[in-house]
């Protein structure tokens, strides 16, 4: 009998978009990989429409708070719904930066210097010597990052605009120079390695960069010595396991070239899977077609995750 499968997208956080994007292109290669699709644009009603629909498993293709903090995730337990990607432990450390790299740095895997601070103490004068990034502790897709340059006399008026959360905090962390570095862990196993670019016009990796066409150029596989490849997928796997991570995760780098400094940034539980996204590039790079890709995450669901 064929699966019914809950799309899950949209939402009400500040990567509704996003998700709708991803919500959109796995709904469409889950139909191709021959389930039966039904496409939920979720809103705080969420519990009683999947009582109604009664799907056989729930594609969650939300992003952001809410959506991959461990919130829906709890939710879809409480209805014994199985679902994809991380359980509810895992994306709720995971989506906290300051917990994640608390974590995975036990474990080995080399993290940036890091504070997490009031918007008011990051207002008041500079937490660290320039340059340093200041970031929501507990948001993706970029949302929010302000890059604070060396020289720079006070803290800019920009990071008042930071998202924070219920305890007021954001995340100052030292700035790392060089190449932006990602993998994935698929079915247990690390990815090879994209080096993302992003177009001129940008300062770094950022939303635009994500998802805008043009925003950035990505070389798969990365150009980079053998053992910083391997560097990256031991510490890719390791994150996965250490926060208790299962489907599909990719996990964010930065490598120093002159000072030959790598650093983890971010472990994201729900990689988008837009058109310009990085998980479907890494999965056909292994040969592993788009619907082959959702069909096993599909597949893969569970509760109790």
């Amino acid at each position: 009998m064929t699966k019914r499968v809950a799309v899950l997208m949209g939402g009400w956080s500040a990567e509704r978009e996003v998700s709708l994007s991803s919500g959109k292109e796995c709904a469409d290669a889950l139909e191709r990989a021959g389930y039966t699709v039904i496409r939920v644009d979720v809103d705080r009603d969420i519990a009683v429409r999947l009582r109604e629909l009664k799907p056989d498993v729930c594609f969650n293709a939300l992003h952001g708070r809410w959506g991959e903090d461990g919130c829906v995730q709890g939710l879809l337990e409480v209805l014994a719904l199985p679902y994809t990607h991380s359980g509810v432990l895992a994306s709720a450390i995971a989506m906290h930066k300051e917990q994640t790299k608390r974590i995975v740095a036990a474990r080995g895997v080399p993290v940036a210097e890091a504070r997490a601070v009031t918007i008011a103490e990051a207002m008041a004068d500079h937490v660290m010597a320039p340059p340093y990034v200041a970031k929501p502790i507990a948001e993706g897709s970029s949302v929010g990052v302000v890059i604070v340059a060396r020289g720079e006399n006070r803290p800019p008026q920009r990071i008042a605009q930071i998202p924070v959360t219920g305890d007021g905090q954001i995340m100052v962390e030292r700035y790392i120079p060089g190449r932006e570095l990602t993998c994935a862990t698929i079915a247990g196993k690390a990815s090879a390695i994209i080096d993302i670019v992003a177009a001129d016009h940008l300062q770094f990796y950022d939303y635009e960069a994500k998802y805008a066409p043009g925003g950035s150029k990505h070389i798969l596989p990365a150009a980079i010595p053998e053992r910083v490849m391997r560097a990256i997928q031991a510490h890719t796997v390791t994150a996965h396991e250490a926060l208790g991570c299962r489907g599909v995760s990719r996990c964010d780098f930065r490598w120093d070239e002159a000072r030959d400094e790598l650093i983890f940034l971010e472990l994201n539980t729900q990689p988008g899977m837009t058109p310009t996204s990085l998980v479907p590039e890494l999965a056909a790079h292994a040969d592993m077609s788009f619907p082959e890709l959702v069909a096993w995450m599909v597949e893969d669901a569970s509760t109790d995750r």
